[in-house]
């Protein structure tokens, strides 16, 4: 090794990047003896990696060095760390699903029981992933190769994942830039109906002018999946713009990505801090507030609850994706990751709590609006029939007539109740919680729900534009992980793309944007759905399932918390051995079956637009989307098993130890320990897996 006599020589499969093609000597290996050390982000114009004349330093050694990769960048900071795992974590559905699950399954009851869910399951497996990845230093499909060759296709089951998820979260994306752009003007655009010649138009009417708005001025949507209609021109434009400031974030990996992190994942907390002191303000803010946390304990004894907070938790934190394995690895060695995460998901969480009030804070008055304007309503109907001889006096409430708001919504509901069956007409009873209930989760939240309450507000285009600029934040956050969930495996992998990280980059981001370019058609936003509900959530549970096996099982929990204790220098808690082995193992086979058992036996449906009827109506899916829901999941899987029988074929034709085979040496400083290969159980301490 050089002369350098703090190193050794030790047959084992190299740590960072592994070549089975590709043949090395000791010697030439001896160059890359720095890979242990993370080194702070290269220049600009750096392109090769770091050499240290100590570490074998002939010329020979520098000159092949020259021709490698560049070297694997690392954090400039913790906080820059934080900012992206924060970020990836920390995202859409922290504003638009956290509260609907909230609100529908018992509130308070809801949050306790995610509590308690993401403290026994999501955070051991939060610091599994954490300390996979920063001992093992490379992206998902290197961490589970070098743990045994045969689970190399979780890795790439994790890319493909990623990737059916970047596809269609940008176009969300796209849908947050339209919205932005038509934020600046007054009035907005969705704040009344359009008029064709003093007729305002029958669908707008019948329906609402920001559900109008939404279903015909973005998305000029079909009534069905069946029909796919032209594509969308504004929405082509906005998902190659959104593409194209994901590429310019990404096209230098982390070095160019943490710049805009600064921004994408500090701007979200200021926005939502500015809503809430501003919700708080509003009338129908607490009632909305109460309503939503409002404790229904009964909800603990239902399964489906359970497999709702659990999934929530599973896909809050961002499992399986690979971007937790990704952004871990380029932390220093002696990192904290057992405190990483715990401070990420409780960060996470009380973002998801900070959401929930904002949104309900700005829903309770948007409901309060409308059931004090169906309370005015009615009471005109009433004072008409009043004055018709058709309703006595003892029948009408006590109110002033000039101003029917002085009954109030209680004092309304309460005579409703006792007179409303004894008056003709077309009264109706006015319901705070119906209206609450009215578009609370994903699109239905975010570009109907929220932007009519937006136009209630004093200054609606300032708050609109706010808004949107924070959707939009939080899903570029999102989309820097999951796109370095593809990206870094895939270069840890293949040297030929390391070399050509920013091509690669780019052309990913081509192809992401062709391919999306199937969710901008008439119907694309069925597509969204479909994806959304059914390509990562089976695929990313039977991955999180394989991982945790992977390691408390096959490679052996007690060996996984000594190279931890290695690398941190204490030792994690034994409770994690248990926690990884059984309790974590058996929710994510729970929740597993669950999800599966309710694919099956339930219908898959899809929420339409019917524009005659101008209403919303869940309908079956046809027989060829459900062929495409099942190649998505298929599609997603198929690399464990392939990965698997090709690692099998390999060790045939193998006639030695395939360690001895391969030729490949690596240079470990002598005085840390690291993960040991599952084929060799005894080389470290006589250790054996549990």
């Amino acid at each position: 090794g050089g002369g350098n006599a703090q190193l050794k020589v030790i047959c084992q499969p190299p740590k960072i990047i592994q070549e089975e093609e590709e043949e090395e000597s000791p010697c030439s290996v001896g160059a890359e003896n720095t890979r242990m050390e993370k080194q702070a982000l290269p220049a600009d114009d750096d392109e090769t990696g770091v050499v240290e004349p100590g570490a074998g330093g002939s010329t020979e050694a520098v000159e092949l060095a020259s021709t490698e990769p560049p070297s694997r960048a690392g954090w400039n900071s913790k906080v820059e760390y934080f900012l992206a795992q924060v970020g990836f974590s920390v995202g859409l559905g922290n504003v638009w699903r956290f509260p609907y699950l909230c609100h529908q399954n018992g509130g308070g009851a809801f949050l306790l029981l995610y509590v308690l869910l993401m403290l026994v399951v999501g955070i051991p497996l939060f610091f599994l992933e954490l300390a996979a990845g920063q001992d093992i230093r490379q992206g998902s499909i290197g961490v589970w190769k070098y743990i045994s060759p045969r689970l190399a296709g979780i890795g790439y089951s994790s890319c493909v994942v990623c990737f059916f998820v970047a596809v269609y979260y940008n176009v969300i994306l796209a849908w947050s830039l339209f919205y932005l752009g038509n934020s600046f003007q007054y009035p907005l655009p969705w704040q009344q109906c359009p008029e064709q010649g003093n007729i305002t138009d029958k669908e707008c009417k019948e329906s609402s002018p920001t559900s109008y708005f939404w279903y015909r001025r973005a998305l000029n949507i079909t009534d069905s999946i069946d029909e796919v209609g032209s594509f969308n021109p504004y929405i082509v434009w906005c998902l190659l713009a959104a593409w194209a400031v994901v590429c310019l974030g990404m096209f230098k990996g982390i070095k160019s990505s943490v710049k805009v992190m600064y921004v994408s994942s500090i701007f979200p907390y200021v926005v939502l801090v500015c809503f809430l002191v501003r919700g708080l303000m509003l009338d129908g803010a607490s009632e909305g507030i109460v309503y939503m946390f409002y404790p229904k304990l009964e909800i603990w004894a239902d399964v489906q609850v359970w497999r709702q907070a659990a999934t929530q938790v599973f896909f809050a934190l961002g499992l399986g994706f690979g971007s937790i394995i990704a952004y871990s690895s380029y932390n220093p060695k002696n990192n904290n990751c057992h405190r990483d995460a715990f401070t990420v998901s409780f960060i996470n969480f009380l973002t998801s709590v900070l959401a929930t009030l904002v949104v309900f804070a700005v829903l309770g008055f948007r409901a309060k609006k409308k059931v004090m304007t169906c309370v005015a309503s009615n009471l005109m109907e009433l004072l008409q029939q009043h004055r018709e001889g058709l309703v006595s006096l003892d029948l009408m409430p006590r109110f002033n007539h000039s101003d029917p708001e002085t009954l109030g919504l209680e004092g309304y509901r309460n005579w409703f109740k006792q007179h409303g069956r004894n008056v003709s007409g077309n009264l109706t009873d006015c319901v705070l919680e119906k209206e609450m209930q009215t578009g609370v989760e994903g699109t239905g939240l975010a570009f109907i729900a929220f932007t009519e309450a937006m136009t209630l507000l004093p200054g609606s285009p300032f708050w609109s534009a706010l808004f949107f600029l924070m959707l939009l934040n939080l899903g570029l956050s999102t989309m820097f992980g999951t796109m370095e969930g593809i990206l870094a495996p895939l270069r840890d992998r293949f040297n030929s793309l390391a070399k050509h990280k920013i091509k690669f980059t780019i052309i990913s981001c081509i192809v992401g944007f062709v391919i999306g370019l199937l969710f901008t058609q008439r119907c694309g936003n069925y597509f969204v759905t479909m994806f959304d509900d059914y390509s990562a959530t089976l695929p990313l549970i039977i991955v999180v399932v394989f991982e945790t096996f992977s390691v408390s099982w096959l490679y052996g929990a007690d060996r996984f918390l000594d190279d931890i204790e290695a690398m941190l220098g204490w030792r994690p808690y034994v409770v994690y051995k248990y926690l990884w082995k059984y309790v974590c193992l058996l929710a994510m086979l729970g929740l597993l079956a669950a999800t599966a058992i309710r694919m099956f036996m339930k219908t898959p449906t899809y929420m339409s637009w019917n524009q005659e009827t101008a209403s919303e109506v869940h309908l079956p899916y046809p027989g060829w989307a459900l062929a495409v829901l099942a190649l998505l999941i298929i599609f997603a899987m198929l690399p464990v098993p392939v990965g698997f029988i090709h690692s099998v074929l390999q060790d045939r034709r193998k006639p030695t130890h395939r360690d001895t085979e391969t030729g490949h040496y690596s240079i470990v400083n002598a005085d840390e320990t690291p993960m040991t290969d599952m084929s060799d159980p005894d080389q470290r301490n006589g250790s054996v897996p549990s």
